[in-house]
């Protein structure tokens, strides 16, 4: 139904005005407690009928009841997050949040390319404050959130590189009481020199200054897919030196694999010509890390083999935002009943039994 009908009608509309009506209707649902619950347990009970495969996975000291979560960006503001576990997602993240509101940048600023299932977007960090979210997730109780919520921290655009750590700290200080883990978020591209705290000594000093504000919480870093192998390392040096928690690899990327009229738009592009990408990022990563770091990955993740190949690479869990937008309400059902026949096809019982199984067999980094 989305697929043939809706999506098609969606598509006619810019795509920020289809992302603001579907926003809207999930945040009319997260109004109605009972229909969430019933909508979760309908969403979910289609992969437990495909038998046999335990689903359940620990990503650091969090508990999931399946591998697949909602990326940040989607509800940065934290407007809809009961809708979005109602949908069947094991875990959601919100934000990118900044210490101040901010509108991001001049529209247009999101782009489809149908034709390669991607998109590319220039939002730059457009969110009401870390204190408003923060607010919004106080007010949900436990029923309402049946799995982690994270959220996705940043800097204001005019914050200066130096002072960087500072907006951070006041990220997490608002979001640690209220989340179940946090993300520093170095790498998005759509903040001018943001890129640049991945560095070794900024993103020390960074990790360093929100590990401190996180209450115990888990932190995790997001880093860019374009980043060299080298750089990789270094990055997953310094993560597991100032006590990360885990790695989200990765944010969108600013190479263009694909021809298209709209390609040469300024912006990160996601979808399914990140995926390899992504992947060969986490799979470096799980190779350097070994063991040290909890590992989620994210990009490209638009099928269930796309989510088996980061599962396989090391990924703990997976993240979706455009394989959600192009594949529509019942996408995580449906990813998890081929997960599960993906994994009995090769023989495991549980999603933990195939974690990093490439890495053990000696594949590539």
């Amino acid at each position: 139904m989305y697929r043939l009908l809706l999506r098609p009608l969606l598509f006619l509309l810019p795509a920020e005005t289809a992302h603001h009506l579907g926003l809207l209707a999930l945040r009319a649902l997260s109004a109605l407690p009972s229909l969430c619950r019933w909508l979760r347990r309908r969403a979910l009970r289609a992969p437990a009928g495909a038998g046999r495969v335990d689903l359940s996975v620990r990503l650091g000291p969090l508990s999931l009841e399946h591998p697949l979560a909602l990326a940040a960006g989607f509800d940065k503001d934290a407007v809809a997050v009961p809708a979005l576990f109602a949908l069947g997602f094991s875990a959601v993240e919100v934000g990118t949040v900044t210490p101040r509101p901010q509108p991001g940048n001049p529209g247009p600023r999101m782009f489809r390319l149908p034709e390669h299932a991607a998109l590319i977007n220039r939002l730059g960090f457009n969110n009401r404050g870390a204190a408003a979210a923060a607010g919004r997730l106080e007010a949900l109780g436990a029923r309402r959130r049946p799995g982690p919520v994270g959220v996705n921290l940043g800097k204001n655009r005019d914050t200066p590189l130096e002072r960087a750590a500072q907006d951070y700290l006041a990220c997490a200080e608002a979001a640690a009481p209220r989340a179940d883990y946090l993300v520093v978020n170095a790498s998005s591209p759509n903040t001018p020199g943001l890129r640049q705290l991945q560095e070794p000594e900024a993103l020390r000093a960074l990790l360093l200054s929100v590990k401190r504000a996180a209450a115990g919480k888990p932190v995790f870093l997001k880093i860019a897919p374009d980043l060299a192998p080298e750089a990789v390392d270094q990055v997953v040096d310094v993560a597991v030196e100032a006590g990360a928690d885990g790695l989200i690899a990765t944010n969108t990327t600013v190479d263009r694999p694909v021809q298209h009229a709209l390609a040469a738009q300024a912006g990160g592009l996601s979808g399914a010509p990140l995926s390899s990408q992504a992947t060969a990022v986490l799979a470096r990563a799980g190779a350097r890390a070994r063991g040290r770091l909890a590992l989620v990955g994210s990009g490209g993740v638009m099928t269930a083999e796309d989510a088996y190949r980061k599962i396989r690479a090391g990924a703990s869990a997976v993240q979706l935002y455009t394989g959600f937008i192009y594949g529509g309400p019942w996408t995580v059902p449906r990813l998890l009943g081929d997960l599960a026949a993906l994994l009995r096809r090769d023989g495991f019982s549980s999603v933990s039994e195939a974690i990093g199984a490439d890495l053990r067999e000696g594949g590539p980094p």
